[in-house]
C-alpha cells in the first residue's frame, strides 16, 4: 500500500475526490466543470503540490504567505499552478501574495481591498462573509458586505469572483447547509455567481447549494501534523 504522503496515494485520493465532485455535481444538476477543485496545500510539503500537479491537479489553496513564499522556490516548472490564498491575510503582506496568488477568497475589508488594488497586479477576489459566530472565524458581516462588494467593484486591477464562507466544523454535514444557503441568497442580491465553500467532509452539500469552488485538504493530501 502507497504511504499516506505518496505520488501515488496522492493521486488516489485526487481522483476519489473529483468522483465525488462528479456525482455530486450530477444530483444536483450541474455540469462537473463548474467547481473548482482547490487543493489545499497548507503545512504540506512542496513535494505533495508536486505529486498532485503530475496528477493533473492546476489549483492549490494556501493559508499563509512566508509557507508559500519558501514553497515557491520548489515550485518554480508548474507553469500551470494557480494559487488561491485562503487564509487570514494581513494588510502588510498584500504585495506579496499579489505577487505569489492569482486569487485572493479572504477580503474582508476595505482597506485590504485598497492595499490588493495598489499592489499593481490583477487579481480575481472573493469577498469573505462571516456568518457563524465563532470568534475564530473571520470575514465581514452579511450587513455591511455590500460596502466592501462596491469598493471592489470600483477598484482597478480588482475582479469580483464571489463571495466565501466557512461554516462551524461538524461531523454532519447537513449542519453545514444552512450557511451555504445564506451565502448562496446573499450572492444572488448583490449579483455575483461565485461562491467558495466546502471542504472535505461536506463538499457534496456546499455543490448542491451552488459552489463553484470548493477548497479540499485533507481528503486529497491526508492529515495535517499539528
Amino acid at each position: 500500500m502507497a504511504r499516506a504522503g505518496s505520488p501515488l496515494a496522492i493521486a488516489r485520493r485526487l481522483r476519489q475526490v473529483r468522483e465525488r465532485i462528479r456525482a455530486a455535481s450530477e444530483r444536483a444538476g450541474r455540469a462537473p466543470d463548474e467547481i473548482t477543485l482547490i487543493a489545499v496545500s497548507k503545512r504540506k510539503p512542496a513535494a505533495d503540490i508536486v505529486s498532485a500537479y503530475e496528477a493533473g491537479q492546476r489549483d492549490f489553496g494556501e493559508n499563509y504567505i512566508q509557507e508559500l513564499a519558501a514553497k515557491s522556490r520548489k515550485l518554480q516548472n508548474l507553469d500551470r499552478a494557480r494559487f488561491h490564498f485562503i487564509g487570514k491575510l494581513q494588510s502588510n503582506k498584500t504585495r506579496k501574495a499579489a505577487a505569489l496568488c492569482s486569487v485572493i477568497h479572504t477580503v474582508d475589508r476595505i482597506k485590504l481591498a485598497r492595499r490588493l488594488a495598489n499592489a499593481g497586479t490583477p487579481l480575481q477576489v472573493f469577498v469573505e462573509v462571516k456568518l457563524s459566530h465563532e470568534a475564530t472565524k473571520g470575514g465581514v458581516a452579511p450587513e455591511t458586505a455590500s460596502e466592501v462588494i462596491g469598493r471592489i467593484r470600483e477598484a482597478p486591477g480588482l475582479e469580483l469572483r464571489g463571495l466565501m464562507t466557512m461554516p462551524p466544523w461538524h461531523t454532519d454535514p447537513e449542519r453545514s447547509r444552512p450557511y451555504f444557503q445564506q451565502l448562496r441568497e446573499l450572492a444572488g442580491r448583490h449579483g455575483v455567481t461565485g461562491l467558495s465553500m466546502g471542504m472535505s467532509g461536506d463538499l457534496e452539500v456546499a455543490i448542491q447549494e451552488g459552489a463553484t469552488h470548493v477548497r479540499v485538504g485533507t481528503a486529497i493530501f491526508g492529515r495535517r501534523e499539528p
